[in-house]
C-alpha cells in the first residue's frame, strides 16, 4: 500500500466512514464504492483520482449530497446528510455547499456580475453591503472584475470557468466540489483556472474537492485521494509527481511505505 498521511489535527469539512454505493440487482450489481473512508480536511485544496470507473466520481456526488450512498455516513460542516429530508437536504446544498462542473452553466441572459449573484437571490437572500463586498473581493482573487459586465457569449472559456468558480464561492459555502473543472478547456487554460481554484484556498480560505484523471490538475492539490475499484488507494499529502504516478499505478516507492 502506498504511504498514507492523516490529518488528525486538522478540522474536517466532510467526513465518510464505511461508504458503499451499489447499483443493480442481484447478480448484476455493480459497486461503485466498497467501505470508502475519507477526512477532507478544511482550508485545504484536495483532489480525488482515479480512472474511469474507479469511482470518484460517484463518491464525489454522495459526499456532496447530490446521490445517496447504499451504506455508511456522510458528514459535512457538521451535518450528518441522512439526518436531513429531501427538503432540508436541497436548502443545505444551496447554502454550504458549492458546485463547479465542466460545462460552465451560465445563464446566458444574465451579465458575469449577475451570474455570479444568483445563488444568493434564488435563496431570497438580500444582496447588501457586506454581500458586495464579498462579491468583488472573489472578482478580484479571480481576475475577472473587467468582466463583470459581459455576457456570457462574450467570455472566453477561462472566463466563464472562473465566473462559475466565483458564483460557487458567493455564498461562503463550507465547501466547494469541482467535477473535472478543466475538462472542457486547453492545457493553458486549465493551468489558470487550477491556479484559481488553488488561490480561493489560499487567500479565501476556502475548502475545495475536486475530482479529476489528469496529473497535472492534481499537482495543484494540497492533497490527493487515489481511488482504485471503489476503495481507496492512498491519500498523499503533497505529493510530488513521481508519488502521485506510483500511486495510481499501485507501485511501491523505493524507500516508501508498502
Amino acid at each position: 500500500m502506498i504511504e498514507t498521511t492523516t490529518h488528525s489535527s486538522v478540522q474536517d469539512a466532510a467526513t465518510a466512514r464505511g461508504l458503499t454505493k451499489t447499483y443493480g440487482r442481484a447478480g448484476t450489481e455493480v459497486h461503485a464504492l466498497r467501505g470508502i473512508d475519507v477526512d477532507l480536511p478544511a482550508g485545504r485544496f484536495t483532489a480525488i483520482m482515479g480512472p474511469s470507473g474507479s469511482g470518484k466520481s460517484t463518491l464525489m456526488h454522495c459526499l456532496a449530497g447530490l446521490d445517496q450512498a447504499t451504506s455508511g455516513q456522510v458528514t459535512v460542516d457538521g451535518t450528518r446528510l441522512a439526518d436531513l429530508d429531501d427538503t432540508a437536504l436541497t436548502k443545505f446544498r444551496r447554502d454550504r455547499v458549492g458546485f463547479v462542473f465542466q460545462s460552465f452553466n451560465l445563464l446566458p441572459m444574465l451579465t458575469a456580475g449577475q451570474n455570479i449573484l444568483l445563488p444568493l437571490e434564488l435563496a431570497g437572500r438580500r444582496v447588501g453591503r457586506p454581500e458586495r463586498e464579498r462579491h468583488n473581493q472573489i472578482a478580484t482573487v479571480l481576475g475577472i472584475t473587467d468582466r463583470l459586465g459581459h455576457l456570457p457569449s462574450q467570455l472566453s472559456g477561462g472566463q466563464q470557468q472562473r465566473v462559475a468558480i466565483a458564483r460557487a464561492l458567493i455564498s461562503n459555502p463550507a465547501i466547494v466540489f469541482a467535477d473535472e473543472p478543466t475538462g472542457n478547456l486547453d492545457s493553458t487554460t486549465s493551468a489558470e483556472v487550477l491556479g484559481f481554484l488553488r488561490t480561493s484556498v489560499r487567500e479565501l480560505g476556502q475548502t475545495v474537492v475536486m475530482v479529476t484523471h489528469e496529473l497535472d490538475a492534481a499537482a495543484y492539490a494540497d492533497d490527493v485521494i487515489v481511488i482504485a475499484d471503489g476503495r481507496v488507494r492512498s491519500h498523499l499529502t503533497n505529493p510530488t509527481r513521481e508519488r502521485l504516478v506510483s500511486a495510481l499505478t499501485g507501485e511501491a516507492l523505493s524507500g516508501g511505505t508498502v
